[in-house]
C-alpha cells in the first residue's frame, strides 16, 4: 500500500506495481495467458482498433477557439463531460481492484507531462508501464499528476442519457487536464489519448512541433525522423541493427532536439517474423503484452499470421526490450526526414527526393493506400489521406504542424525523401511488394550520403527526384514505369492518383502559400 491520496478509494488500490505483479495479477483474474517466450497474451474484447468517431474533445474557453472543430475533432459540451466523469469514477470506486500508475509523457525534461491513470484492468497497467516513462523513486516521492485518465473498459455510456454517439467514448478535457475512457478495452486509446493532448499543448504553448513518426540516430549523432500511417513500415524501418531507436511512433521536435514521448513500442504484430524484423520478434519476451493473437492449437506459441480475431494485432514493450536504443530518447534535430507510403496502386518510385515545397505538399496530403482485407468492403486498393500523417490525432489544423515542419526544415537544412513501401510493377493484385532488403539498402544509402552522389531524373506528373543507380538495388524498380507490363496502364494508374492528390488537397488550399500549391501534380 501506498501513503498516496487518491481520487478514487474504496477498492483494494495496486499503486505502482511492478510489471511480474501485473502478470500474476492479469493470471489470478482470468484475463490472460503467457506465451512460449514469456509474453503476456490478452483480448481487448469487442474493439480492436481505435473508435474516432467516439472521442471528443470538451468546447470550452481553452478549445472553442484553437481546435479545429469537425473531422475526427468531435465537440462535447462541459456539462456532459462532468456528468459522466463522475459516472465513470463512481464505477470506478465501485470495483473490488483497481490499479494505478504514474508516469511521464515526454523524455525531454523541458517538456515532460506527470500522468495518473487508473484502471480497471492490470493488464492496461502493464501497458501504460511498458508505453509511457517510468519516473525515478526519487520522482515518486514527490509527484504530482498534472493529466489523470480514468480507464473503465466495463462501463458503458447510454447514448441517450449521456449524449453520446455509442456506448464507448474517449473525451478529453483541457480545463480539468483530465481524459475518460469508457466501453473500450482497446490500449491504444491510452496511447492516443495522452498523444492528442500534446498535439495540442506542445504546438499551441511552445512552438515544439508534435509528429505522428519513428525516430533513430546514427554513431555520427545524425537524426532520420520516418513519418508514415499504419502499414507503411514506421516501427520496421527505424528498429535498424546499425542505428540507435529513439522511439518508434510519437515524438516533439523543438528548436534544439528531437525527443521520444514515450517510453515503449507498440509495434503491429501480425505477420511478424525474426527473419525480417528481428528486433522486434526479440523484443516480445517477459513484460511484453501482445493484444488479441491467436495460439497454433494445443500449444502457448503465437500464430502471428493468424487475423481471425483482427488485422491489427499489437505488441507493447519497453524501449529496453530493444538492444539498441538511445538514451534517453533525446537526439539533435534531423538530417534526414523519410515520408513512408504503402501505394498499392504501384505507380510511385521506391525512393526519391523531394524539394521544400514538395514536401510540405506531401505532408499536409498524408498519403497510404489500404488494401483488400485489411479493412471490411475493401476489394481494391484504397488510396487513404491523412494529414500530417496523423489527422485523427490533431486537434489544431494541418496547417499549424505544416508551418511549424516548414520552419524547423529549413532552418536544419533537412533532406527530404519519399519512400514507397507499397507495390511495383503493377498494383496490389497485379504487381510485387518491395522488398523490405531493397526499401533498407535505398534508406541506408540516403542516410551515409552516398545517394547524394547518384545522378537524379525526374519522376513525371509529380516530378520528384529519382536516383538512376543505388548499390545493391535492381536499377528496374527506381523508375516505376521500367516494371509494367504495359505503359498505358501504367500512364492511367499514376495520373488516377495524381487526380485523388489534387482532389484530397482542395481541402487545403485555401491556408497555404502559393509555392505549395505549385508542388501539386500536374496532369500529363
Amino acid at each position: 500500500m501506498t501513503s498516496k491520496k487518491f481520487i478514487i478509494d474504496g477498492p483494494t488500490i495496486h499503486y505502482q506495481e511492478i510489471a511480474d505483479i501485473l502478470i500474476q495479477d492479469t493470471i489470478q483474474h482470468g484475463l490472460g495467458e503467457i506465451a512460449d517466450t514469456g509474453a503476456l497474451c490478452v483480448s481487448t474484447g469487442k474493439f480492436t482498433g481505435r473508435s474516432p468517431e467516439n472521442k471528443y474533445f470538451v468546447k470550452d474557453d481553452i478549445t472553442a477557439q484553437t481546435i479545429d472543430w469537425g473531422g475526427f475533432n468531435h465537440t462535447i459540451e462541459p456539462a456532459v463531460f462532468i456528468a459522466l466523469r463522475e459516472k465513470v469514477k463512481n464505477h470506478l470506486s465501485q470495483q473490488k481492484d483497481i490499479w494505478i500508475r504514474d508516469m511521464f509523457a515526454c523524455a525531454d525534461p523541458n517538456f515532460q507531462l506527470p500522468l495518473r491513470v487508473y484502471t480497471e484492468l492490470p493488464w492496461a497497467a502493464l501497458f501504460v508501464k511498458n508505453m509511457f516513462i517510468e519516473p525515478s523513486e526519487e520522482q515518486l516521492n514527490s509527484f504530482s499528476a498534472e493529466w489523470s485518465i480514468f480507464h473503465a473498459p466495463s462501463f458503458l455510456a447510454d447514448p441517450i442519457k449521456d449524449k453520446t454517439n455509442a456506448p464507448n467514448f474517449a473525451i478529453i478535457s483541457f480545463t480539468h487536464k483530465e481524459i475518460i475512457i469508457g466501453g473500450t478495452g482497446y490500449t491504444g486509446e491510452i496511447k492516443k489519448g495522452i498523444f492528442s493532448v500534446l498535439n495540442f499543448l506542445l504546438p499551441h504553448n511552445h512552438q515544439v512541433l508534435s509528429m505522428h513518426c519513428s525516430a533513430n540516430v546514427g554513431e555520427d549523432g545524425d537524426t532520420a525522423l520516418f513519418f508514415g500511417l499504419s502499414g507503411t513500415g514506421k516501427t520496421t524501418l527505424s528498429a535498424d541493427p546499425h542505428r540507435k531507436l529513439i522511439g518508434d511512433d510519437e515524438h516533439g521536435w523543438s528548436d534544439h532536439a528531437v525527443f521520444n514521448f514515450e517510453g515503449g513500442c507498440y509495434a503491429k504484430s501480425i505477420k511478424l517474423n525474426k527473419e525480417n524484423e528481428p528486433d522486434i520478434f526479440g523484443a516480445i519476451k517477459k513484460g511484453a503484452l501482445l493484444e488479441n493473437t491467436i495460439f497454433f492449437p494445443g500449444t502457448n506459441s503465437v500464430n502471428y499470421d493468424d487475423a481471425s480475431i483482427t488485422e491489427n494485432t499489437r505488441v507493447s514493450y519497453p524501449l529496453n526490450h530493444i538492444h539498441n536504443i538511445a538514451v534517453p530518447s533525446v537526439a539533435a534535430p534531423p538530417k534526414n526526414i523519410f515520408f513512408l507510403t504503402c501505394d498499392a496502386y504501384g505507380v510511385l518510385p521506391p525512393i526519391s527526393k523531394l524539394n521544400s515545397a514538395q514536401a510540405m505538399y506531401q505532408f499536409i496530403s498524408g498519403y497510404t493506400a489500404k488494401i483488400a482485407g485489411t479493412e471490411e468492403g475493401i476489394k481494391t486498393p484504397k488510396a487513404t489521406f491523412s494529414a500530417c500523417f496523423g489527422a485523427p490525432f490533431l486537434p489544431l489544423h494541418p496547417n499549424v504542424y505544416a508551418e511549424l515542419l516548414g520552419n524547423k526544415m529549413e532552418a536544419q537544412n533537412c533532406t527530404i525523401w519519399l519512400i514507397n513501401t507499397g507495390w511495383t510493377g503493377g498494383p496490389y493484385g497485379v504487381g510485387n511488394r518491395m522488398s523490405l532488403k531493397d526499401t533498407r539498402l535505398m534508406i541506408h544509402a540516403a542516410l551515409d550520403g552516398s545517394l547524394h552522389n547518384e545522378i537524379f531524373e525526374n519522376f513525371e506528373v509529380f516530378n520528384f527526384q529519382v536516383p538512376t543507380n543505388i548499390n545493391g538495388v535492381d536499377k528496374k524498380i527506381l523508375q516505376p514505369k521500367n516494371t509494367w507490363k504495359d505503359l498505358a496502364d501504367y500512364k492511367k494508374a499514376l495520373n488516377n492518383l495524381a487526380q485523388l492528390f489534387i482532389q484530397n488537397f482542395k481541402h487545403f488550399e485555401a491556408g497555404v502559400s502559393s509555392q505549395i500549391k505549385e508542388a501539386a501534380p500536374v496532369l500529363n
